[in-house]
Parts: structure tokens; sequence; C-alpha cells
């Protein structure tokens, strides 16, 4: 079995319990080899999976060997694996644009961005470092909010023909007209958003599927969470923000039985709390009425280590990548964007979802469905004021 070659833009705590994802499992036999989705993805393994390409904009990262870069600063999630060995990649210089919010630059307790003085790359640049390295799978980590920096490394995979696994809420997949684009080059997409092994979203889409299935009135519901990673400290800007309230409210208004008035129901980050850490806390609350108008309410509380909740199912998202290109089916991979993702083009309950993914895997149904979306998406509108000047 060939190995799964894939580019790396960011290297931050997701990137690296990916990394260390990939070596932790290898000389793991099946019987013993907790925490995946699936062990096999059409023969394809966890520790079959290369990085040969990375990029980052932080002087702590770029020109380091990916195994060292990793475990550099700001990172700080768990480290779960210790024998990392080298990978013979280097990180490069990355192209910033609105990679990083300008308040991470002065946030001097953490020592959050430290900027790599050096030339950024051109498109064609990256187009070439990903085709000499020989990049079959572009994977984006950037920042939350990193609308136009996600649209220039989409566009680089675009143009070096790798598939392009969008782990963000900058929406590329659920855009049908970046949709088309990956469709038209017969080049696979997996977005958008995310979606972790047993987070806060995937718990939510659970509890109020339970509610409908029962036949629950739900009439109000938040979920609040708190971190202290620099994916938390980047959200402090309320205005990065947007995109990922957007993903994780339409997550969980997808599976309602009635979609819930906009002051009924609130999702989304909360407050960066630094010694957190890598550790995600989230708490949900639900509130309905059972037979006889009854009311009822439902309190919980999930405490989770951030980016190796990620990185399970990013390693499932690679795989189903590859026996895209495999099989040379090109455009948004449906059902495991669904189940992989947040706010993917076709929102499916979960159990649907996990249906489709398996009958993807086992080549048992071919998706060709169009990208219904009527969201035109807050790239769209970047678009023209960059078009506009």
């Amino acid at each position: 079995m060939r190995t799964i070659k894939i580019g790396i833009v960011g290297l931050g705590n997701c990137a690296s319990a990916l990394v260390q994802g990939i070596y932790y499992y290898r000389g793991k036999a099946r019987h013993e080899a907790f925490g995946l989705l699936h062990w096999e993805i059409a023969g394809y393994r966890p520790f079959d999976i290369e990085v040969v390409a990375a990029f980052d904009v932080d002087a702590r990262k770029v020109g380091k060997e990916v195994s060292e870069a990793i475990l550099a600063p700001p990172n700080c999630t768990k480290v779960f694996c210790e024998r990392i060995p080298q990978t013979g990649v280097a990180v490069r210089m990355g192209a910033l644009l609105d990679g990083i919010s300008a308040h991470m630059r002065s946030y001097d307790e953490a020592q959050t961005f430290v900027p790599a003085e050096l030339p950024e790359p051109s498109k064609d640049q990256v187009v070439r470092v990903l085709k000499e390295a020989g990049t079959e799978i572009l994977l984006n980590y950037l920042p939350v909010g990193s609308e136009r920096a996600t649209r220039f490394y989409a566009q680089c995979a675009l143009d070096a023909g790798c598939a392009f696994v969008n782990n963000i809420p900058v929406f590329i997949a659920s855009d049908p007209r970046w949709a088309s684009r990956f469709e038209e080059r017969g080049i696979p997409i997996i977005g958008d958003d995310i979606k972790a092994q047993l987070g806060a979203t995937i718990t939510h889409r659970t509890l109020v599927e339970l509610f409908k299935k029962r036949g629950v009135k739900l009439e109000r519901t938040y979920q609040l969470n708190t971190g202290g990673n620099t994916d938390f400290l980047n959200m402090l800007n309320r205005a990065r923000l947007a995109s990922k309230k957007k993903s994780k409210t339409e997550a969980v208004q997808a599976v309602a039985a009635n979609r819930l008035a906009d002051s009924e129901i609130h999702v989304g980050p909360s407050d960066y709390v630094p010694w957190q850490k890598d550790n995600k806390v989230c708490f949900i609350r639900m509130e309905g009425t059972l037979f006889g108008d009854v009311p009822m309410n439902l309190e919980l509380r999930l405490s989770v280590e951030d980016s190796p909740n990620s990185a399970g199912v990013a390693i499932d998202a690679i795989r189903c990548a590859r026996l895209a290109l495999d099989r040379h089916q090109g455009g948004v991979l449906y059902g495991p964007a669904g189940y992989f993702c947040k706010h993917p083009p076709r929102q499916y309950p979960d159990e649907e979802a996990y249906r489709l993914t398996e009958a993807f895997i086992k080549g048992t149904f071919l998706e060709s469905m169009p990208a219904e979306s009527p969201d035109v998406s807050a790239s769209a509108a970047e678009e023209k004021r960059e078009a506009a000047g």
C-alpha cells in the first residue's frame, strides 16, 4: 500500500495532534488500536499518511523540521506520542494575508505570535512546492476567520491538483462556486469546519436528535465553550468569530425538529482561559416541554483535549479524500463532508451521514449530488470587495 502524501497549512495544535497520531498508531495491531473511527479505509491505515509539505508564519516554526515545529510554542496540546521521527520536511514560510488577527501580535501573556521575517511566497511558489513534494492532499489548519488566506490555499490546491480538506469554518466546500471549481477539475474536497470525534457539536446534535425522536419540544438551548489555546485567543476578535458561530449554530439547527428562533439559541466559543491550554470545557443547556406541556431542562458539562479530538476525524477525512483520488472522483464528497464537518454543503442527520460515509468507503454509493446552499458565504462578499478594490 502506497503512503498518502499530505501538505499541512498551519502547524498549530491540531496539526501537532494529527502528526503525533500518525506515529502513535504505527506498530499497533488492529485489536489494540483504540480511539479511531476506522482502523482501515480501503486498505489505508493511520500510519500510511506521510507529511511531505508544511507551511506556517511563526518564526518558532518556519525552517524547523516538522517533528520539532509541532512541539514549538505556542502549541500546548497534550504530547501523547513521545517518539516522533524526523520527517525530512522543513516548515516553509507561508502566506500571511489575514491569517493572524492583529490582537494576537500584541498579546504578550501567551507569546502567541512571533512573525517570521521572511518574504511571503506567491501562489505559484506554493504550487511549485506542493507539486515537487508530490502532495496529494492539502489540509487547511489556519486560524478561524482566515478568509483570504483560506481561499489562497484552496486555489493553490486546485492549481497543484491536490485534494483539499478544509478543517476550519471558512466556507469553501459549502460555497457552490468553489465546489463547482473542484468538480470541474475532478479534484476531491471535504469541508467545512471539522467536527470533533466527541466534541461539543456532535454531543449537542445527538441530544437535539434525542429530543426530536422522543417527542420532546425543544424551546431554547445554549452551548458555551472555553479554552486556553490560540484558537480561543484568536476568537476573542468577534469579527473573526462570525463564521465559526454560524457553522456551529447551523450544525445544531439542522437536526432540530423545528428551527429555533435566533433569540432562543446560542452556540459558540465564549471565552479564553489561558490555564486551560488545549483543554476545552463545554456547557450545554436545553429547555423543553414533555407530555402535557410539562417543562424540563437538561444541563451537561463536557471536558476534552481539543486538538486530539479533531485529529481522529482528520485521519479519516484524509483517507476518504485519497480513496476519491484513487477512484478519479472529484468535487465535494457529500457523505464524508456531512459526517466529518459542521458546515458541509448538505446537512444530514448523523446516522444518515454515517451510513453514506460507510457506503462511500465500500464503493456502493458514489455521490453525484449538486451542492445546494442558499448561503453565498462571507468569502463571496470578500471576493466582491477585493474585485472592487
